[in-house]
C-alpha cells in the first residue's frame, strides 16, 4: 500500500514565505501556500492603483520559491528594472498583473503562471476581492493601508483598538478547503502586522483554523519591529494570532536561539529592532510546545538598487532548511 502524502498549508506573505516554501519543496510533501492581498507598497501599490489588480508581489514571491523552472527562468520573475517608465517595476509583478487581465481574475492567472514556472504544489490567494488593511488606534486615528502601517512607528506607542479589512472580503475557498484537509498549517515567519494577520482578518479563515485537525505551527520572528513590537516577546505573538483566530489553536513554535553576528545586532538595535525575548519563566502557563533550536541563516543579502523599500527588507533571516527539518519533524512526530 502507497503511504499516504502529508499535505502542508502555509499561512503569510513577503520574503518569511519566500524563505519558508524553499525549505519545504525539498520535501516528499503536498504544500499549499495561501498568501495575503494586503500589499500595496512598492511595485506592487503602483500596478494597484494604475491597472486595478490585485496585489502581485508576495505571491509572485511565493511562486518562484516553488518553481522547478530553469534558473533564467527564476531570475526573469525576481528581475527589476532599474531604469526608465518601468524603473522599480518587478518583471514577475508586471506578468501576474497581466495574466489577470488576460484571465478575468487573479486566482485564474495565478495558475497560469504556476504552470509557467513548473512549480512544486500550489499558490492560493487568501481571497479574490479587493480590500485594505486598517488599523484603528486607541486615540482615534485610523491608518490605511499596509505601506501606510509598515512606516507608521508610533502604533505600540498608542496602542490598537482593531485591525480590519475594508471592504470585508470573503476566502478564496480553495484556502478554506486546504486548511480543512491539511496536515500540518504552519503560520509566519513575516511581518506580523502586515503579512501575517491580515490573513486572519479575511473571514472564513479563522473558521477553518478553529475546525481543521491538523497540526498548527507558528513560526515566531526573529527580530521585533519598530514602533511595532518593539515590547512583544514570543508569547505575546501567539496570543495575538490565537485572539484573532478565536481560539487557543497553536500547537508548537519555532524559536531561535543563534545570536546574529555583533555588526547585524547592531544594525538592528540602531532601527531598534530587537532580538524577541524568550520568558522561560512561562513554561507553566504555555498550551503550546516551544521548539527552541538554532534556526538562523548565515547567508550574506543583497538588494537591486532598484528595490526602492529594500531599507525595509530584512537581513536577520531564518535559514530555510534547517527550518523545513524542524516542521518535518513536527508533522511526523505525535502531537
Amino acid at each position: 500500500m502507497l503511504k499516504k502524502v502529508k499535505k502542508v498549508v502555509t499561512i503569510g506573505g513577503g520574503t518569511g514565505s519566500f524563505m519558508l516554501l524553499s525549505g519545504l519543496k525539498n520535501y516528499p510533501i503536498e504544500i499549499s501556500a495561501i498568501v495575503s492581498m494586503a500589499d500595496d507598497g512598492g511595485s506592487t501599490g503602483i500596478l494597484r492603483d494604475e491597472l486595478g489588480v490585485l496585489p502581485p508581489g508576495d505571491v509572485r514571491q511565493c511562486l518562484v520559491a516553488l518553481s522547478g523552472a530553469t534558473d533564467i527562468m527564476r531570475e526573469l520573475m525576481t528581475y527589476r528594472f532599474e531604469e526608465g517608465g518601468l524603473r522599480g517595476h518587478n518583471f514577475g509583478n508586471l506578468l501576474l498583473s497581466a495574466l489577470e487581465k488576460i484571465k478575468g481574475n487573479f486566482s485564474a492567472g495565478v495558475e497560469e503562471a504556476a504552470e509557467i514556472l513548473n512549480i512544486r504544489g500550489e499558490v492560493i490567494p487568501v481571497t479574490n476581492e479587493k480590500v485594505n488593511l486598517f488599523v484603528l488606534l486607541k486615540n482615534g486615528k485610523s491608518i490605511e493601508g499596509e505601506n501606510e502601517i509598515n512606516h507608521n512607528f508610533e502604533i505600540e506607542e498608542i496602542g490598537i483598538k482593531k485591525n480590519y479589512l475594508f471592504p470585508q472580503a470573503l476566502a478564496n475557498k480553495k484556502a478554506v478547503r486546504r486548511i480543512l484537509e491539511a496536515d500540518l498549517v504552519v503560520i509566519g515567519p513575516g511581518n506580523h502586522y502586515c503579512s501575517i494577520l491580515p490573513n486572519f482578518l479575511v473571514k472564513g479563515i479563522s473558521e477553518a483554523l478553529q475546525k481543521t485537525k491538523a497540526k498548527v505551527v507558528y513560526n515566531c520572528n526573529l527580530v521585533n519591529k519598530k514602533g511595532h513590537t518593539e515590547k512583544f516577546a514570543l508569547d505575546d505573538y501567539v496570543s495575538m494570532i490565537n485572539g484573532i483566530i478565536g481560539k487557543e489553536r497553536i500547537d508548537f513554535v519555532t524559536f531561535n536561539t543563534k545570536n546574529p553576528g555583533k555588526s547585524l545586532i547592531k544594525k538592528y538595535k540602531d532601527s531598534e529592532e530587537l532580538l524577541v525575548k524568550f520568558d522561560s519563566m512561562q513554561i507553566k502557563k504555555r498550551s503550546y510546545a516551544v521548539i527552541r533550536t538554532d534556526l538562523l541563516s548565515n547567508k550574506k543579502l543583497t538588494y537591486s538598487k532598484a528595490d526602492v523599500i529594500a531599507a525595509q527588507r530584512a537581513f536577520i533571516r531564518h535559514d530555510s532548511e534547517k527550518l523545513a527539518r524542524v516542521l518535518m519533524a513536527v508533522l511526523e512526530a505525535g502531537k
